[in-house]
């Protein structure tokens, strides 16, 4: 260990571990959505430790969050496995969610209930994240801003349904297997809430359903022709 380390205080160590968590969790998430990374393939600590040139402690944390993504299986005494049909799953998942936003918007604009206000201020705070260049920050105001949309619709079923999609990990997991352009994001919210204040309900309706599918197309491993 490096005298630096060892003079280090504890909360500068925490950071540091935690930096490194979260670059190893962003790339093993491209990895396995992009298909790098196989389903069933293992995950052996001591081996992304050294491809990282780091302990175990970050990568274990790492680890700890794509099982919470559901995008690995810890099994005890066996170590860490790629869960199946990820990019099917997520797919499917902004498909679904399309629809349940697109429902959600019609209401909320017939009956006159767009919260303006709130969804105003989501988008100020994604902007700010964005000039922070806080990944985190962006896809949490995200997910606040359309859970907003949702919770003003009135709808339960459609607000629990949406939910059960687990919509905060969903977010999080293809964010980080992009690139993401959080100036992008931040604007593509804008146009959302532009569509909400213009009061047109079929045009508003069609830019909610293509904002969720245009989040369906994942990134590939395989080489473009």
């Amino acid at each position: 260990m490096s005298p630096y380390l060892q003079i280090m205080p504890a909360h500068d160590q925490t950071d540091v571990r935690q930096t490194l968590s979260h670059r190893i969790r962003d790339t093993l998430v491209r990895q396995i959505v992009s298909g790098e990374l196989e389903p069933g393939e293992r995950l052996v600590e001591t081996r992304v430790a050294a491809t990282f040139g780091t302990s175990q402690a970050p990568v274990r944390e790492a680890l700890r969050e794509l099982e919470t993504f559901g995008l690995v299986e810890i099994k005890p005494r066996r170590g860490t496995f790629v869960r199946s049909f990820i990019r099917e799953t997520l797919r499917e998942s902004y498909v679904l969610r399309a629809a349940l936003e697109e429902t959600a918007t019609r209401l909320v604009l017939m009956a006159g209930n767009v919260p303006f206000d709130q969804l105003k201020d989501d988008v100020k705070r994604m902007h700010d994240a964005a000039r922070e260049n806080d990944t985190e920050a962006v896809g949490m105001e995200s997910v606040t801003f359309h859970r907003h949309i949702l919770e003003a619709a009135g709808n339960d079923l459609i607000k629990r349904s949406w939910e059960n999609l687990h919509i905060e990990a969903r977010t999080s997991v293809t964010i980080m297997a992009r690139t993401p352009d959080l100036a992008g994001i931040a604007r593509d919210h804008e146009a959302l809430l532009d569509s909400l204040s213009a009061g047109d309900v079929e045009a508003a309706c069609a830019l909610a359903r293509q904002h969720q599918w245009d989040y369906a197309e994942l990134p590939d491993s395989t080489p473009s022709d």
